[in-house]
């Protein structure tokens, strides 16, 4: 997945809470910028330079419609954060077998 030069990443850009937090309230569907800012509790222009930021990875896209944007999530480039996460389920899921055999080794009395 390539991007412009001078884009942001998918990963810088759930890096920041404030934009995570974005992402969570434009899951629940399209918003404009006044709906971001009471659900989050920030700045207008605080919203407006997240959600710039997560335009630029993609994330985001926007219209207009009238004197409002409109903001709604494109949740295909968190992908890239899916594909790197597999790399590492399988070492997690591992582990956590190797706890359940200890636990399950474990004498259920303690005494």
């Amino acid at each position: 997945m390539s991007r412009a030069a001078g884009s942001e990443s998918v990963f810088q850009a759930i890096a920041c809470p404030t934009r995570r937090a974005l992402i969570d309230a434009l899951a629940r569907g399209e918003k404009h910028v006044s709906g971001l800012v009471a659900a989050l509790g920030v700045s207008q222009s605080a919203v407006s330079q997240q959600l710039a930021v997560l335009r630029s990875a993609g994330l985001v896209v926007e219209r207009a419609e009238g004197r409002f944007r409109y903001y709604r999530l494109r949740a295909a480039p968190l992908g890239e954060v899916d594909v790197w996460l597999n790399r590492y389920r399988a070492l997690v899921e591992r582990q956590l077998d190797a706890l359940g055999d200890v636990l399950d080794s474990m004498p259920d009395d303690p005494q």
